[in-house]
């Protein structure tokens, strides 16, 4: 039996790929664009596709989106929150309006996405919530400090969430890919101007770096389709993907520093215990 998607962000990228995987395989979906043009495009795929123009960031027509893909692909099954995009930029040259816009995006629209949805699957005692997030979601690096947080914050809130809603039989999954073929590092990132020279030495470098590999990464979009796809047939799909060689050994890297860390700093820690009586 086929199951009914909902992805946002469905005109290029990762939800590309995914919607036309899920289409491949017999299921529907229902996809959000931001334009006339790009909703012809979509749908024009198959006549399992559907589309709405809407912005993830305007929280109050979102309400009423999954009632609307409901009446018009049945009962959803799986929401995938994949719109986002990447901020690039050293934390002090980067204005506030961009850390506002890169959680508008990256974690607001998800959040509200899945509070529109969270009636429907409590109320059937199912679903599955898989929230996009990225390697940068648990590792940092100069640069990119509205994005990393955007990503923490939806890797803790998906964990979270996943706990509350077992109960009722609903999954979250966050997905955290590593470097991947999409425009991310291309025509979708914002990059804040250049001001400070102090910053010269460490971050114009892994700018340019950043910049050249756009394109040659390491990982297939729709190699990953295939995986997300793969997650919605078991029964009990993780808390946590990561997608990508590149993503394994980093957040592997990462997680074997902080526990060096910890045990270097345990005296410490459990110096402010209060002391047994």
């Amino acid at each position: 039996m086929g199951k009914t998607f909902f992805i946002t962000g469905v005109s290029s990228g990762f939800g590309r790929a995914l919607a036309q995987a899920a289409l491949a395989a017999g299921h529907t979906v229902f996809g959000t664009v931001r334009n006339a043009q790009a909703r012809a495009d979509f749908e024009a795929l198959h006549g399992r596709a559907h589309a709405a123009v809407v912005d993830v960031t305007d929280f109050d027509a979102l309400e009423g989106l999954a009632a609307q893909a409901e009446a018009v692909a049945g009962p959803v099954d799986v929401l995938v929150n994949n719109a986002g995009y990447g901020h690039e930029g050293v934390m002090e040259e980067s204005p506030l309006e961009e850390i506002r816009r890169q959680f508008d995006v990256n974690v607001f629209g998800a959040v509200a996405m899945m509070k529109a949805f969270l009636p429907l699957f409590r109320q059937r005692r199912r679903g599955h919530i898989i929230n996009i997030t990225s390697m940068g979601g648990f590792i940092t690096m100069p640069g990119i400090a509205y994005y990393a947080g955007s990503k923490f914050a939806l890797e803790g809130i998906s964990e979270t969430l996943g706990k509350e809603v077992r109960q009722f039989g609903i999954h979250v999954t966050a997905v955290a890919p590593g470097s991947f073929r999409t425009d991310w590092a291309g025509r979708s990132m914002v990059r804040s101007d250049r001001s400070i020279a102090d910053y010269d030495a460490l971050f114009d470098p892994i700018r340019a770096t950043r910049s050249a590999r756009s394109g040659k990464q390491p990982g297939d979009p729709e190699k990953a389709a295939q995986a997300i796809l793969r997650l919605t047939e078991v029964a009990e799909p993780p808390a946590h993907l990561l997608l990508g060689s590149d993503a394994l050994g980093l957040v592997r890297d990462k997680l074997a520093a902080l526990g060096q860390e910890i045990s270097a700093w345990e005296a410490l820690s459990r110096s402010t215990d209060i002391a047994p009586a």
